[in-house]
Parts: C-alpha cells; sequence; structure tokens
C-alpha cells in the first residue's frame, strides 16, 4: 500500500485513542527533544487526547545546547510540561560504579542517559493521572537497531513504530508542526555526532532499502547485520518453558 498521510492520521489517532483506553490511561507523557520523531508524536497525541492531556518532559543532561528546540515545541504545542535535568542522576551512578571499581563502558556512558530518562518518564507518569509513557522511536531506527534496550524503546505503545523517517515528517507537517523541528537532525546527545555520522550510512538508504528494496550492496551488508543483532531489543523476554502444568489461562503469548 502506499504512503497516503491522511490516510494514515485518521487510522493512526483512532488506533492511538484505542491504545489508551485499552491502558486505562488518561495522560500521555512524551520525552521531548524537540526533534522530528518527539515532536510528531506530541502533536499526535494533542490531537487525540487533546493538549490538556498531553504532558511533555524536557530531560537535559546538563546543559543541552539544543533545549531551545524542546523549550520551543511545547510552546507550539500549548501542552503542560516540565524540565528535570539527569545529569546529578547519570552522574551519581557513574560515581557509585568508579567507587566500587568499575570503570564505566563506553558503551555505558552512551547509553546510562537514555535509560534515566525513560525512568523519569515512568516516575512522572506513575504521579500523574492515568499518567501512559508514549514511545517516540520510528521504524528506520528499530530497522537498524539505533536504540537503547529500556531506554528510547520503551514505552506502553509506539505509534511510530511502522514508519520511516521521511513518513515522520509528512505526519508532522499534516499536523502543523514548523517545519525546524521537523528537519533537525537527530544525534546522540553524547558525542556530537548525529545518528547517520553514528551509523555510517544515511536514513534514506534504509528507508528506500525498506520500502522499495533498493540498496547499494556494501551498505546493504551493514543494515543486513545491523538488523540481526538488534532482534533481542524487541523480542519479549525469553522465559524458561519447564513442562509443569499450568492451569490458569492468559490471554498473551508470554506463558506458550
Amino acid at each position: 500500500m502506499e504512503f497516503n498521510v491522511n490516510l494514515q492520521l485518521a487510522g493512526l489517532l483512532e488506533w492511538m485513542d484505542q491504545q489508551m483506553k485499552n491502558c486505562g490511561g488518561k495522560t500521555a507523557v512524551i520525552g521531548i527533544s524537540g526533534g522530528k520523531d518527539s515532536s510528531t508524536v506530541a502533536a499526535l497525541a494533542v490531537a487525540a487526547y487533546g493538549r490538556e492531556n498531553v504532558y511533555g518532559v524536557l530531560m537535559p543532561d546538563g546543559v543541552q545546547p539544543d533545549i531551545d528546540y524542546s523549550n520551543g515545541l511545547v510552546d507550539v504545542l500549548n501542552i503542560p510540561h516540565t524540565t528535570i535535568n539527569i545529569h546529578d542522576a547519570v552522574q551519581g551512578v557513574l560515581r557509585e560504579m568508579e567507587r566500587v571499581g568499575l570503570t564505566p563502558s563506553r558503551q555505558t556512558t552512551v547509553n546510562l542517559p537514555s535509560r534515566v530518562r525513560m525512568a523519569t518518564l515512568y516516575a512522572v507518569a506513575q504521579t500523574l493521572p492515568g499518567g501512559i509513557v508514549i514511545n517516540t522511536y520510528n521504524l528506520s531506527e528499530d530497522w537498524v537497531g539505533y536504540c537503547t534496550l529500556y531506554g528510547d524503546s520503551a514505552g506502553a505503545f509506539s505509534p511510530l513504530g511502522m514508519y520511516t523517517t521521511e513518513e515522520v515528517i509528512a505526519l508532522g507537517r499534516a499536523l502543523g508542526l514548523p517545519e525546524k523541528f521537523l528537519v533537525k537532525a537527530p544525534s546522540d546527545g553524547l558525542t556530537g555526532l548525529t545518528d547517520e555520522d553514528n551509523l555510517g550510512f544515511t536514513y534514506h538508504a534504509v528507508n528506500e532499502y525498506i520500502r522499495k528494496g533498493v540498496c547499494d550492496p556494501e551498505i546493504k551488508k551493514q543494515i543486513d547485520a545491523k538488523h540481526k543483532a538488534s532482534r533481542f531489543k524487541f523480542e519479549t523476554l525469553p522465559v524458561y518453558h519447564n513442562g509443569l502444568t499450568m492451569v490458569l489461562e492468559d490471554e498473551t503469548d508470554f506463558y506458550k
């Protein structure tokens, strides 16, 4: 099926409304970076639930040079919001690791802020009436595993999980978001590098591969390798099935 932004918006907003009902929630809690993903999810939530039922959380790690994007987005959408600086929490964990003789690896320092942010979002959500954390990752990032397990990959449901970066931008434009929030280059927030710098290829290349099956052979190898290596991030937690009798039934497949 070809991408039609109006048809997609109608179906997506209906789906989001049903997901919130399934969760028994009321308030959509969203981490706001001011980039295309968080901006589009926040705008979708405003359209689905009303701005009074959307709560934005800005979470700089110390001084964030592009914090104006986050502040600008919550102002444009006119949603309730707060800023919680995660720097002390992140540094506290790292200091305690050093104190007990554990030297944090580079992966630790890269992934810890994302996990602290997600813990913060859940703390906020559990403080608000019917707070539900909404995920903001997209299909392009998902496909190559460019997310942090128990960090930005978490949430109650993912409105953008089946949309490429280019489709996310189209949704944001249809929702009336200012262009600056949609074209801001995503970065890891630590090294100053963009996602594409870290990946070694563009999201456009990923998108063309996903939707059309077209890709440079060398880039295809890289994408396939990253995809295969990252599937564990999106699977249900494995459990050992011990063969013991279980009388109770469950509507999910978790215990099967």
